[in-house]
């Protein structure tokens, strides 16, 4: 009975080191900056201090399509949020801004969450 026991436990035992492992691997993969590569898409956030109209929303939405790396574009009027989706190894976020902010009168800022914002949610809504 008692060698029944040992081997059970030595089972028990070795795997649970094992499935430590995966984990510590798995967090390892999930956690290490990624390197920016041609299919790296990230999504960055502006909001807008003023006023916008519907008619303000549509240009900003075919400016930023024009802008070089930026695929997807949503312009809020309402909540005067503007989110694209880009390719770092084509521009930076900080570069659309820039050129944004110099090709518009808007007063706008770009949003860069913080950490605690990042474990909460998604950060750019």
């Amino acid at each position: 009975m008692n060698k029944t026991i040992k081997r059970i436990l030595i089972g028990a035992g070795g795997l649970f080191l094992l499935l430590v492992a995966v984990l510590a691997v798995h967090i390892y993969i999930v956690t290490r900056p990624q390197r920016i590569t041609p299919n790296l898409r990230e999504m960055a956030r502006i909001d807008i201090h003023q006023p916008m109209t519907a008619e303000d929303a549509q240009r900003i939405t075919a400016w930023l399509y024009q802008e070089q790396g930026v695929d997807r574009v949503l312009v809020n009027p309402a909540t005067r949020k503007v989110i694209f989706t880009y390719f770092p190894y084509r521009n930076s976020a900080q570069q659309i801004v820039r050129d944004f902010k110099a090709s518009f009168s808007y007063n706008a800022d770009q949003i860069l969450p913080t950490r605690a914002q990042m474990g909460k949610s998604c950060p750019v809504l």
